[in-house]
């Protein structure tokens, strides 16, 4: 009965950072994308977002439709896709491919 709940608080767990992440990432892709007017003053005033692991395709849709912000922007374990657009794996971890950022 113990295993089975604490499975349970695992699962539950997992769930949570799964629903934060979904939040993390709906809010990356809005300020990156639709920035309200108050974040485009604080950019304008030198403030510098950090966006992580957005996929590859994010980040170059941003460059390009976002070139007058870019000095704003920093990128960091970009995900790395493949031509379907899913998140290519290493063959031997099965983790996410992240491109190097040096930010170790």
């Amino acid at each position: 009965m113990i295993k089975l709940v604490g499975m349970g608080l695992v699962a539950s767990a997992l769930l949570l950072g799964q629903a934060v992440n979904a939040e993390e990432d709906v809010w990356q892709m809005n300020a990156l994308f639709h920035p309200s007017p108050w974040q485009l003053e604080a950019e304008r005033n030198g403030r510098v977002i950090i966006y992580h692991r957005l996929a590859d395709t994010e980040v170059s849709k941003a460059m390009d439709t976002q070139f007058n912000r870019i000095q704003s922007m920093m990128f960091t374990s970009t995900v790395v896709t493949g031509d379907g657009g899913e998140p290519l794996r290493d063959e031997d971890t099965g983790e996410e491919v992240v491109e190097d950022d040096g930010c170790d």
